[in-house]
């Protein structure tokens, strides 16, 4: 199975990055919609207005930040600083409101509800909860209710023992528990569900609470809440999220199902509307891992709804979702949490002899990658393969690189087409023929570069391709590695036989292989060598030779030394040594450079250069320990 007849305008082609999945990032492959305004009640009712609340005073706002000040300071435990959290939450508490609905009191809120033990967070809560929706959906409150929710994993498990360990004081009322004030929470929020799905503040209470009622905090939403904005983190595809679990009481997951069940109400607008699809996409990730049952009632909704639009067009309407800026995110959701069956009938039903096209719009190729990274079987990955392999190079060409990344990662995950789509990326790179040029893959690879592109070449149409020449190769300086590039590389050194790719960078010269090591993409591509289980020690050593002379340059880079150091947590103790004493030699270089000081520590530099006999019983001593480990981890 080859790639269809050459285009004549592909002789010399630079492969554009791809687009990015970020919402609004630049240079996105998603066109961006205008701002979206926040969401009416379904009663006609207008929003709160953001400037009703309380007002918190300049004296106020000045003890409230020196006593976070002085909580960070003080010890971590003692009877000190419970008397001092105590105190200051107690001031809190009268104030909450106030200092919620303010833009620095809301900061040094959240940090101190970091700090507070189990009763005092219930009676914070408790004041929000009374003002849910003015809270809610404030652009400053909306955050101290997040992390308010937030500090659930820490003291879910302590409810009971603390609950015997403090008794109610006479004077104060009873208090509800914190599982109640939750339950209480969800329930509001149950009552107004579409209002708060699709208030651009309140969504990010309804996506924590799903989170906090299932146990499992997402990875993308807890960056979120860190206040990452950066385009980087908003680009992290959901596949590349480790959720985190903890315990909740089985009344959680009760309350889980029944908000869940209010997507089905509205379904249409959980699907169209942008803001509200964000949380039906983090129920779906949720309830995947805890109620998987309702996950896939859920998804089948989402595709019955889809199916049946009465569109008059070529094949499933389905399709014409699959091109829409929101519905699209919905949908790659759902591909992401289908079971391999209902996967399998989906693309039998659906896409079938619709990937190309898929491939090639602007919008549906994201799909397509979620499908791709979703297969698990042989026999779906053969159907989509011998769909898309044709197609290979002109996708290349129209920069959708991810759906190329996607289907190399399928091979690499299920173990077949792994040498069909290798020689597809030699010739879709112009370096299959002939065949001396194959060495020189690892540069092209790295930098999306076709052949005649990378080496500045100029090659007539219908012209015999020429032989490649070491001297052309090892005289040109690597060029940028993109991260694509680097993702392309890493899974190729995962395939079953990475022959060819070691091949290739063995052929490198020491100043092109420190580029890849300084690299902040290429960096990554060492860890592949580094970790690949298909790479054998001895072909591992044979590429890692060619760093020999460069270890200092690498210690002092900010990725290198990185490298570095998993290189030598890996090396044999005669590697070590050969490391050490080239490191030596400019010991003070290392000792005055910012990374290079935190090598030298690692390596005991030090110790080496005085003391060598007792360097090398220590370094014996951890060979040791790290041979055992590996034997108890093999067994």
């Amino acid at each position: 199975m080859g790639l269809g007849p050459r285009s004549p305008h592909k002789a010399g082609r630079r492969f554009p990055a791809g687009g990015k999945r970020g919402r609004g990032a630049q240079g996105s492959g998603r066109p961006s919609g205008p701002p979206r305004q926040p969401c009416r009640p379904p009663d006609g009712r207008s929003p709160p207005a953001l400037d009703a609340h309380p007002h918190l005073s300049p004296e106020a706002l000045g003890y409230f930040r020196r006593a976070l000040s002085a909580l960070k300071e003080a010890p971590e435990a003692g009877e000190e600083r419970e008397l001092m959290v105590h105190n200051v939450l107690k001031e809190v508490e009268s104030q909450a409101l106030a200092l919620a609905t303010n833009r620095t009191g809301s900061e040094m809120l959240q940090e101190l509800l970091g700090f507070s033990p189990l009763k005092p967070l219930c009676r914070v809560l408790a004041a929000l909860r009374s003002n849910l929706r003015s809270v809610a959906c404030h652009r400053c409150g909306v955050h101290v209710l997040e992390s308010a929710l937030l500090q659930l994993p820490r003291l879910l498990g302590s409810c009971e023992e603390e609950e015997e360990a403090e008794e109610e004081e006479e004077k104060e009322p009873p208090l509800d528990t914190l599982e109640e004030l939750v339950l209480g929470l969800a329930s509001e929020v149950c009552d107004d569900f579409l209002f708060y799905c699709g208030d651009t503040h309140g969504s990010f209470v309804v996506r924590t609470l799903l989170q906090v009622l299932g146990g499992t905090l997402l990875e993308s939403e807890r960056a979120r809440h860190r206040g990452s904005r950066s385009p980087e983190a908003q680009r992290t595809p959901t596949r590349e999220c480790k959720p985190a679990d903890f315990e909740v009481p089985e009344s959680f997951l009760n309350c889980l199902r029944d908000l869940s069940s209010c997507f089905l109400k509205d379904i249409a607008v959980f699907i169209t509307d942008k803001i509200s699809s964000f949380c039906f996409q983090v129920a779906l990730q949720i309830l995947h891992r805890k109620l998987p049952q309702l996950c896939a009632h859920l998804c089948n909704a989402v595709i019955d709804y889809l199916s049946n639009r009465n569109f008059s067009a070529d094949g499933s309407p389905l399709l014409l979702f699959l091109r829409d800026q929101t519905s699209s995110r919905l949908l790659e959701q759902v591909l992401l949490v289908l079971e391999p069956p209902r996967l399998q009938s989906l693309f039998e039903d659906h896409f079938q002899g619709q990937l190309q096209a898929m491939a090639a719009h602007p919008i549906a190729n994201f799909p397509l990658q979620r499908l791709l990274d979703a297969v698990t079987t042989p026999e779906l990955l053969s159907h989509i393969f011998e769909e898309l392999s044709p197609a290979l190079e002109a996708v290349l060409a129209q920069g959708h690189t991810g759906v190329v990344i996607a289907l190399v990662g399928a091979c690499r995950r299920v173990g077949t087409h792994q040498a069909q789509v290798l020689q597809l990326l030699l010739e879709a790179f112009h370096c299959a023929e002939p065949s001396s040029r194959q060495v020189a893959c690892v540069p092209l690879f790295a930098t999306l570069m076709a052949y005649e592109v990378y080496y500045g070449l100029v090659e007539e149409e219908g012209a015999v391709p020429v032989d490649h020449q070491v001297e052309m190769g090892t005289a040109k300086a690597l060029g940028e590695v993109t991260v694509l590039g680097s993702l392309l590389l890493q899974h190729l050194l995962h395939f079953s036989t990475p022959g060819l790719i070691l091949r290739s960078l063995g052929a490198l010269t020491g100043p092109q292989f420190l580029t890849l090591a300084q690299s902040p993409a290429g960096s990554h591509v060492l860890d592949a060598i580094l970790t690949s289980p298909s790479v054998t020690r001895k072909q591992r050593r044979r590429v890692l030779k060619i760093l020999k002379g460069q270890y200092v340059a690498l210690a002092c880079s900010r990725h290198g030394s990185r490298v570095l150091d998993a290189i030598w947590n890996g090396a044999a103790l005669g590697a070590r040594k050969e490391i050490a004493a080239e490191l030596g030699e400019r010991n003070q270089e290392l000792i005055k450079d910012p990374f290079g000081h935190h090598v030298a520590r690692n390596v005991a530099l030090t110790t080496f250069l005085k003391r060598r006999e007792a360097w090398e019983q220590q370094q014996g001593a951890v060979a040791k320990r790290r041979r055992v480990l590996n034997s108890i981890l093999e067994d």
